[in-house]
């Protein structure tokens, strides 16, 4: 007779097992998520089912897994570096500025509400720092950009200074009302107010380079070359004045040098000629032979003034000059 055999049937576990297993599944997920930390340098934004709930401190925290989210938001200082930009000064110049900030976040809550990462932040610095700094160099001149601070004072040279007096604007600097500084407290104080808005604050904002602009750099070398042109013109006047002035004075000086000096070229030959016309007149008084020696002088003085040396004398036998060379040549055959 066969035996029929029937399958055992299959137990199931109990339900305290299935309790049980639930319990340690749900620990372990707790112990894995349950907990989370926040580094020292960030502050921790908690998100509860979506919506934020509150802010905690850095170090080791509890939350309720599957419901609350946390996001870590730095505290440190933070920087923003500008991209290179082109803008106009007040006195029409383009020069391009380089800048940057640094800044942190003051209010976590309101700064992930507002723009929830450091990306977004970037952008709007990016905003409002470029919209301030725009509006601070178009209110200004150039000098006022370059200058440091009002109070700080270009080098001059002294003779350039004597010229500009009477050149009008030559070389020149205008006064300066603030300097770069001011300036920089400008976009400061502007921009500081609408990033707290944004739970961010603003520590400090400078321009870090400041060129001019390819094209107005030729109109700026072609200012300089014309101003000193003009400097340079104004030297050559003045040199040329004082020369002339300096050889106004040497042709006076030789005037009066040469004048002076005919004077007395002319009284001294006045005193000689009467010194010598009365020697003569005094050995004339005397003798026949002085009176003699005279008129022979005199004669002799006479033909050498008006008888050259190709000139050719015809004398006759009872002239002056022919009684002299014949006393002449007999008294020389004796």
């Amino acid at each position: 007779m066969a035996v029929t055999k029937f399958p055992t049937p299959r137990r199931f576990p109990s339900f305290s097992w299935i309790a049980t297993g639930l319990i340690v599944i749900g620990l372990l997920v707790f112990a894995w998520t349950g907990y989370y930390t926040v580094p020292a340098e960030s502050e921790g934004v908690v998100l509860r089912l979506g919506r934020f709930s509150h802010v905690v401190p850095s170090g080791l925290h509890f939350k309720v897994p599957l419901t609350q989210e946390v996001n870590r938001i730095n505290k440190q200082i933070l920087e923003w570096d500008a991209p290179r930009s082109e803008m106009p000064t007040r006195d029409k110049l383009y020069i391009s500025v380089d800048m940057f900030a640094r800044w942190s976040i003051t209010k976590p809550l309101e700064y992930f509400r507002r723009l929830r990462d450091e990306r977004s932040a970037q952008s709007r610095l990016d905003d409002i720092l470029g919209s301030e700094t725009r509006n601070a160099i178009a209110k200004h001149d150039l000098i006022e950009v370059i200058r440091t601070t009002k109070n700080r004072k270009p080098l001059r040279d002294e003779t350039l200074s004597q010229v500009a007096e009477g050149s009008g604007k030559i070389g020149v600097l205008q006064e300066i009302q603030k300097g770069r500084t001011a300036i920089e407290q400008e976009i400061r104080d502007a921009a500081k107010i609408k990033l707290a808005e944004l739970g961010i604050e603003l520590l400090d904002v400078r321009f870090k380079r400041i060129n001019y602009n390819p094209s107005v750099v030729e109109k700026i070398y072609e200012r300089m070359i014309s101003e000193r042109q003009q400097i340079a013109s104004r030297f050559r006047s003045e040199g040329e004045g004082e020369a002339a002035k300096i050889l106004g004075d040497r042709e006076r000086d030789l005037s009066v040098i040469e004048s002076e000096a005919y004077k007395t070229v002319q009284q001294m030959r006045g005193e000689a000629d009467a010194k010598a016309t009365s020697i003569y007149a005094g050995a004339y008084s005397t003798t026949p032979e002085a009176r003699n020696l005279y008129a022979f002088i005199k004669t002799m003085d006479t033909y050498k003034k008006v008888i050259s040396e190709n000139d050719t004398l015809v004398l006759s036998s009872g002239s002056e000059l022919f009684r002299f060379l014949s006393d002449a040549s007999g008294a020389a055959k004796k």
